[in-house]
């Protein structure tokens, strides 16, 4: 049968690399027809994983993921060849767990996951889920600049076991306000979600419009909000759930504005004493121990201030992932101060406090 490639770029290819005789029928099937949509007319319908029944049945609620009052940003540590330092880690959560504290972010800003490798990523919530998920809720940081990114990472945290997803709205490459609508509403559907609201590293804040219209959806748990005890008093009052992003905030906008508890950096260090600020009242006492603490930790961008703590508490190996650093010593100084004025037995761990040096401490450019 003579071939019918003269006249066909894509058929010539096909012979050329496979030796195929292609019969006219398959000929035709090289042949593409292009035609331009409407943004809105070209959006395709979601397709996600699919979940077993049994899946469906050992899912957290969203009921359960709003019912939580402290959730911990989570820290990572690192080994000195650049893995993660899961004895360390296991232990710095089981601290928190030992201190009341329900709920761990995984992955987050805290936790470095812009740092990660998504298998670097995945592989940490399911470690987290497989040793903890029985104790308290997993939340996998799974949001991204790219939807398509945080649909996979979501499919995948979800997949293998974590309770809810914590998705930001898109960064550097922001998009309009209908974007972020729809960005939101392609993630929504795998599974329970926390929206995360910080216009301080997004440079884009979500506006209660597109709160409003996205709460609809019965997978959001709730918000973590950065913008302020008026905008939580907002919401509150429409009835939605709102975990504060501040932890120098989290005290009157749990007592005052009402809002639901916090995903606090400062738990990672003295979890004991967050879990009394938001289940026994806002004891002025603690507040004023606490707020040069609070000031502290967040003399640098996050997680520059909990890195250095961790490590002069001995909790963790002094090692950062460029680019961070420590914080100068000047500062380290400081923090024994703070430690000492709070009382070590209110931190975590064991070992005495450290100024450490400048040549104690490993930054990792690779690994």
């Amino acid at each position: 049968m003579s071939l019918m490639v003269d006249h066909n770029p894509c058929a010539r290819e096909l012979v050329s690399a496979f030796g195929l005789q292609i019969r006219r029928t398959i000929l035709s099937k090289c042949k593409r027809s292009f035609r331009w949509d409407s943004p809105k007319a070209a959006i395709i319908s979601n397709f996600h994983l699919p979940m077993h029944s049994h899946e469906f049945k050992t899912r957290t609620s969203v009921e359960d993921i709003k019912r939580l009052r402290l959730i911990t940003a989570i820290k990572t540590p690192y080994l000195p060849n650049g893995k993660f330092d899961l004895v360390a880690y296991d232990s710095l959560i089981q601290m928190q767990i030992a201190n009341g504290v329900e709920g761990v972010v995984v992955g987050g800003t805290t936790g470095e996951g812009h740092l990660m490798s998504w298998d670097e990523h995945i592989t940490l919530i399911a470690h987290t889920i497989t040793c903890f998920g029985a104790i308290l809720k997993v939340i996998g940081n799974t949001g991204r600049n790219s939807t398509r990114e945080a649909i996979h990472a979501a499919e995948q945290g979800f997949a293998v076991g974590m309770h809810a997803a914590l998705h930001i709205n898109p960064y550097y490459g922001k998009t309009s306000m209908q974007g972020l609508l729809f960005h939101f509403e392609s993630v929504l559907p795998i599974g329970p979600t926390i929206i995360y609201n910080v216009p301080s590293r997004t440079v884009q804040d979500i506006p209660p419009s597109v709160i409003y219209s996205i709460a609809e959806n019965p997978n959001v748990a709730g918000v973590k909000e950065c913008m302020g005890i008026d905008r939580i008093g907002e919401y509150v009052a429409r009835g939605l759930t709102i975990w504060s992003g501040n932890d120098d905030e989290c005290i009157d906008a749990r007592w005052v504005s009402g809002k639901n508890g916090v995903i606090s950096v400062a738990s990672n260090l003295v979890p004991r004493l967050m879990q009394e600020l938001m289940f026994k009242g806002a004891n002025p006492s603690v507040c004023r121990k606490l707020s040069p603490l609070f000031d502290w930790l967040f003399s640098e961008p996050n997680p520059i201030g909990v890195n250095t703590a961790l490590a002069q508490l001995g909790v963790i190996r002094p090692i950062f992932r460029l680019p961070y650093v420590p914080l100068p010593f000047e500062k380290r100084v400081s923090f024994v101060k703070i430690v000492e004025t709070i009382g070590r037995e209110n931190f975590v761990g064991e070992k005495d406090v450290q100024v450490l040096e400048d040549d104690d401490f490993i930054l990792l450019s690779r690994s």
